[in-house]
C-alpha cells in the first residue's frame, strides 16, 4: 500500500503541477493556480500520515517505509525549485515569456551552480536521515529496522557523491566559453 501512495504521491504532484500552471496561463486564474499548487504539500503529508500510521499498526519496517521517507525528503527540498523551473519554461512556452537560463557553461558561475545544486541534494538527503531516524526511534528496539539503516546509508552516499562533484568544479573548474559576438 505505502509503494502505491508514492506512485499516487508523484503522478498527483506532476497533475496538480500540470493543473495549476494551466489555471495560470490558459485560464488567466493566477490565485486559483496558486491555491492548487499549494495543495501539493498535502500529498506529502498524506503519505507522511499512512506510513506512521502504517508503523503503528505494527508493520515490520521494510524497503517501503524506506522509501517513503527519502520521497518525503526529495520532495521537499526539490519540489520548490521544481515548480519554479516548470513555471519558467510553461511561461516561456505558452505565455511568451524569456527562455529560461541555462546552467552556466563554466567559470565560477559553474562553480558556484554546482554548489548550489548540491546543496538542495543534501539537504533532501539530510531531512530524508531524518525522517528515517524518525521512524527508527518510532519502532524502537521491538522491530527490525536494519532497512532503514539501509536507506539512512544510501543517503549519505548521496551526499558524498554531490559534494564531489561540486568539489571536482571546485578544483578542476571548466573554462568559460568567451561570449561570441553577433556580426
Amino acid at each position: 500500500m505505502i509503494v502505491t501512495l508514492i506512485v499516487i504521491c508523484e503522478v498527483g504532484f506532476w497533475v496538480l503541477l500540470a493543473g495549476g500552471l494551466a489555471l495560470r496561463y490558459f485560464a488567466k486564474m493566477p490565485r486559483t493556480s496558486v491555491a492548487v499548487l499549494l495543495c501539493e504539500p498535502l500529498l506529502e503529508a498524506l503519505l507522511l500520515a499512512v506510513t506512521v500510521i502504517d508503523l503503528k499498526n505494527g508493520a515490520e519496517p521494510d524497503f517501503k517505509h524506506g522509501l517513503a521517507a527519502v520521497y518525503l525528503g526529495f520532495s521537499v527540498a526539490m519540489g520548490h525549485g521544481l515548480v519554479k523551473r516548470c513555471d519558467a519554461w510553461f511561461a516561456h512556452r505558452f505565455a511568451g515569456g524569456p527562455r529560461p537560463a541555462k546552467a552556466p557553461a563554466g567559470g565560477t558561475a559553474r562553480t558556484v551552480h554546482e554548489w548550489r545544486t548540491a546543496a538542495r541534494w543534501t539537504l533532501a538527503a539530510v531531512l530524508a536521515i531524518a525522517l528515517l531516524q524518525g521512524a527508527i526511534w518510532y519502532v524502537g528496539g521491538e522491530g527490525d529496522v536494519e532497512s532503514l539503516r539501509m536507506w539512512q546509508q544510501r543517503m549519505l552516499w548521496v551526499i558524498g557523491v554531490n559534494l564531489v562533484i561540486a568539489l571536482s568544479y571546485t578544483l578542476f573548474p571548466k573554462k568559460a566559453e568567451p561570449a561570441r559576438s553577433r556580426h
